[in-house]
């Protein structure tokens, strides 16, 4: 072998080695950060959606100190005021009228002036009462006037008012008081001395109006799980409708199937062994039923997902725009989130999409569980709905965003992070065909949806809320039930009314009912209802006389008025039902959106119940009603301690008046049986507890939408389908193979949380 040989061969290695050395080097370092692409903006005043805002602190405040000056009245804050005292119950945004908004929105018209809506509880007066004052403009106020007979048709009884958080303490002093009378009992039956009880509210209260008479159950309370599975069996019914605290009383005792006048009573027949004690120990912290603390060490990390380029979605004060969808959010701190103004390339297709109630209503064989109808919204959707955790309530990488309320104090609470915003791969085509015959080709494309989200806990059960905007210009809307089950002491025939899932444990059946509001403007503000469904004619075959087909054929209809359009709760209802413009798509049919439910809800109260006109909505799983300002809502927060005579009956919304050609809003009913059972303890699982309705375009268009979309995806057999430019699932791999950037997880949700009493109960 030559030297020039030798020389060769020592460039090759020296040459292999520098190339393995860079590759290793390279293998070694960390994936590139994300890199951010700007978003095309729309060109339009992002400042138009603050008409619908919801209150800054600062504008509280503004309202708070400019009644507590302007009324003439001593205001107590409601943090600490008694039945007796005047106090400022609540602040919150009043949305302008619709045809306000509208003229400043379309018609460049003025912005309309900035009000709030201030709830005052007057307890000091001769005629003790509610009284709702609109206050404005913002952000100074100069004026208020009293808008509650033009709400209501005269003042709200005092009666009415839901219970605040000072009441519920000086209730559990009573309580408290009360269980020292019986320290034998409670030792034997409990291993208790009553102080480590946790007790929990009912409602309603009573039997008529002006009740104001609550059972409150008791579980053994064990620091960091639920107490809502460890009942010990007792209940009390608590007397605390005077204005003096001092004269309220307790007015019955249950135990284990057995009814005293007072815990006194309850201690002489224990004493006396006229009583049968069920002996239940005290539960250790580590095997407590329903305990959610984890049984096994973390396992490796599941898929995350990020958007490699950054959010593809654009959220500014109030308003949040995505590939065509604008849609401006808030909350309202009692009937929860609620969306205005959400437009589709520009066009508006829904003026208000906003919960409106949520009902839970269990059955049982203790005194408490067989009351209970819970009106949600009186306790405070909006304001319960506390920090998200990133990464398991909402993507680690989502938008959060705060939210505040002033209710029960002078001063603004917030919320952060309690609202949150991403874009969602469904992991499912919107749309795909692969082509075998003819041609060889692939198309398809992603479902990619815009969630807006937020959880309200509601005492044991969490809501998770969820608005969904898709490509082909559909809305979804979502609500899926967590959380703890309600659950009573099991004696008796208790399963006939559940399921045994503890020791001493009865699940409690019970029907969930959630109604929303929708205020479509499908092409405009006037609208029609139309019917589509199929049935079957016999013809003869045409090629064949002497034969017949059964043919299915179309039946299309038009509702004229509002009581053909409402239609009962668990009944058949057409397949296809439609809000329709008078204009028609390219192909003659009218431009419409149609809407689809997705429930299984059990059976609403029966009329004949004296309180079921304060639910009266959930007769109907859909009622289409021609729209009005005095109408804003389906129900009311004094509902729910006034449910015999209810401040909003819905079922006066509807009086048959012509809905063609008018302004409509479809109220929807969505829900489900719920009879718990052994797996929904420790908690219940979302998986299969969600249901809710969707909004699709019907001819609206002229083609699907999504054709637009830039996420679509094509290639044909001829094609090289690796290549980047041909097809944009080739982009991935260069584009995934960078690390995105997480902030560190932090949670403040337990901030300004009472435990004493828990904030929406006892």
């Amino acid at each position: 072998m030559n030297v020039k040989t030798v020389l060769i061969l020592l460039l090759l290695a020296l040459a292999t080695i520098f190339a393995l050395v860079c590759v290793l080097l390279t293998r070694g370092r960390g994936p590139s950060t994300c890199q951010h692409q700007p978003l095309e903006q729309e060109a339009t005043d992002d400042s138009q959606s603050l008409v619908f805002a919801d209150l800054t602190p600062e504008e509280m405040l503004q309202v708070v100190r400019y009644l507590q000056g302007n009324l003439g009245v001593q205001l107590v804050d409601a943090s600490r005021a008694k039945p007796s005292d005047n106090c400022i119950a609540s602040v919150d945004v009043q949305v302008p009228a619709k045809a306000e908004v509208l003229r400043f929105l379309d018609g460049g018209g003025p912005r309309p002036p900035r009000e709030a809506l201030a709830v005052l509880y007057f307890g000091n007066q001769p005629d003790p009462n509610v009284t709702e004052y609109v206050v404005g403009p913002l952000p100074t106020p100069v004026y208020h006037r009293d808008v509650t007979v033009q709400k209501y048709g005269g003042k709200v009884p005092y009666h009415r008012r839901p219970v605040t958080g000072k009441e519920y303490v000086d209730i559990n002093a009573l309580i408290q008081r009360e269980l020292r009378k019986a320290p034998r009992f409670l030792a034997t039956c409990c291993e208790s001395d009553g102080a480590d009880l946790a007790i929990l509210t009912t409602a309603p209260r009573g039997f008529k109006s002006g009740d104001r008479a609550t059972w409150f159950v008791l579980f053994h309370d064990v620091a960091g799980t639920g107490y809502y599975l460890s009942p010990v069996g007792l209940e009390v019914l608590v007397e605390h409708g005077d204005l003096n605290v001092s004269r309220w009383h307790l007015r019955q005792v249950f135990y284990n199937g057995q009814y005293f006048a007072s815990t006194g009573d309850l201690e002489d027949a224990f004493v006396a062994s006229l009583l049968e004690v069920v002996r239940i120990k005290k539960p250790r912290a580590e095997a407590v039923l329903g305990s959610m603390r984890p049984r096994h060490p973390p396992s490796s990390p599941g898929p995350l997902q990020y958007e490699p380029q950054g959010p593809r979605y654009s959220v500014r004060d109030n308003r949040v725009t995505f590939q065509g969808w604008s849609i401006t959010f808030g909350m309202n701190p009692n009937s929860g989130p609620r969306l205005f103004d959400i437009r589709y390339h520009g066009e508006r297709i829904v003026y208000e999409l906003s919960l409106q109630e949520a009902l839970a209503l269990y059955g049982s064989n203790c005194p408490g569980g067989m009351s209970t109808r819970y009106l949600d919204g009186s306790f405070g959707i909006g304001r319960f709905a506390y920090e998200l955790v990133r990464g398991l309530d909402c993507p680690y990488t989502a938008t959060y965003v705060d939210r505040h309320y002033l209710a029960e104090s002078d001063t603004p609470k917030t919320n952060q992070n309690s609202l949150c915003i991403f874009e969602h791969d469904a992991a499912l085509p919107l749309r795909r065909h692969f082509s075998d015959l003819q041609s060889l080709y692939y198309g398809g494309l992603r479902k990619n949806t815009l969630v807006i989200r937020t959880i309200s806990t509601l005492i044991n059960y969490d809501y998770i809320w969820d608005f969904m905007f898709h490509g082909s210009g559909a809305v979804e809307v979502r609500v899926h039930a967590t959380g703890y089950i309600s659950s009573c002491f099991l004696h008796g025939q208790g399963t006939d009314y559940g399921n045994r899932v503890g020791p001493h444990t009865l699940g409690t059946m019970h029907l969930h009912h959630i109604h929303y509001k929708v205020d479509l403007d499908v092409n405009g503000q006037l609208n029609s209802l139309e019917t589509q469904d199929m049935e079957y004619e016999l013809v003869k075959d045409p090629w064949s006389m002497q034969n017949s087909i059964e043919r299915p054929y179309l039946r299309r209809e038009r509702l004229e008025r509002e009581d053909e359009a409402a239609f009962l709760l668990n009944t058949p209802m057409p397949r296809y039902l439609s809000f329709a413009s008078p204009k028609p798509n390219k192909w003659g049919h009218p431009r419409s959106y149609r809407i689809q439910i997705s429930s299984f809800a059990g059976e609403h109260l029966p009329t004949s119940s004296p309180m079921e006109r304060s639910i009266s909505w959930g007769r109907y799983q859909l009622a289409v009603t021609r729209r009005k300002e005095e109408e804003p809502t389906s129900t009311s927060i004094y509902n729910q301690n006034d449910p015999w005579t209810p401040t909003v009956a819905f079922a006066d919304f509807i009086n048959n008046e012509t809905i063609t050609n008018e302004d409509l809003v479809a109220w929807i009913s969505v829900g489900f049986l719920h009879v718990p059972h052994a797996e929904d303890v420790p908690n219940t699982v979302t998986v299969g507890n969600g249901v809710g309705f969707f909004l699709r375009p019907y001819n609206y268009f002229d083609e699907d939408p999504s054709v637009d979309s830039p996420d679509s995806v094509y290639f044909s057999s001829e094609q090289d389908v690796g290549a980047c430019g041909a097809n944009p699932l080739a982009c991935l791999p260069p584009a995934a193979a960078c690390a995105p950037h997480l902030p560190p997880f932090r949670y403040g949700g337990f901030v300004n949380i009472s435990l004493a009493p828990p904030p929406n109960g006892l």
